[in-house]
Formats: C-alpha cells, sequence, structure tokens
C-alpha cells in the first residue's frame, strides 16, 4: 500500500489521518511516546498508508487529540529500512527491506473532535 508513498519520495505533501492511540517506544535506553495514526491520505484523499507511528511532539499534544480526530498536516516522505539486522540466529524476523514514512510533520491541525479518550488524558508528558 506505501507504493503511492514511494511515488512521491522526498517530496513535501499534504496528507491526514485518524488519531487512533498513543504508544511507547525504546530509543538507546530512553522511553519516548509515539502515536499511532492510521487511514493516511494525500490530499486528494487517495489512501496512500493504512497506518504511520509518528514521536508525541510537542506540536501533536497542543492538538489534544482525541481518539477518531482527524489530523491534516504537511510531511515529507521518506524512505528507510525495516527488518532485524543483528547476528542472533535465534530471531526470525522478517528480512531487511525498503519502507516509506512520512517525517517532519508540521502546519497540524484537527479537523474533527470526538468525545473519546485522547492523548491529554493518557499522556504523561
Amino acid at each position: 500500500m506505501r507504493t503511492e508513498l514511494k511515488r512521491v519520495e522526498g517530496e513535501r505533501a499534504r496528507f491526514s489521518g485518524t488519531f487512533s492511540r498513543i504508544g511507547v517506544k525504546t530509543s538507546f535506553g530512553h522511553t519516548k511516546q509515539t502515536v499511532l495514526l492510521t487511514k493516511i491520505c494525500d490530499a486528494s484523499g487517495r489512501l496512500v498508508a493504512d497506518h504511520l507511528w509518528f514521536n508525541l511532539t510537542k506540536g501533536i499534544q497542543a492538538l489534544g487529540l482525541r481518539v477518531g480526530d482527524v489530523v491534516e498536516f504537511e510531511a515529507r516522505v521518506k524512505s528507510y529500512e525495516k527488518g532485524y539486522r543483528g547476528r542472533r540466529e535465534d530471531v526470525y524476523d522478517s528480512p531487511v527491506s525498503t519502507d516509506y514514512k512520512l517525517s517532519y510533520p508540521t502546519k497540524l491541525r484537527k479537523r474533527q473532535s470526538t468525545k473519546q479518550q485522547g492523548v491529554d488524558e493518557k499522556s504523561s508528558v
């Protein structure tokens, strides 16, 4: 599905996505909060990804998102390698492959709101 993103790799464009939940990731021993957006569409409304994870930035947190809110933003399409790259033989993860993500989200705007639990209520930041 991210083949649509591959076509515009390196370009900055307008996208929208539906807030689903917050999560956490560990990076170099530090825990960081993340945001899951689903149903990622481009400016024309075409679905470009079923989901993408973003860091919980101050800009995203300031929106006061609730489950189901639609976020509009601009971001740059970048490629990245996914899959296990280690030497452990007991880890049978997917082989390393190239995938596409949206980086540096700016001009964030909430399009609609619902009355469910959101970032403000679950976040400790």
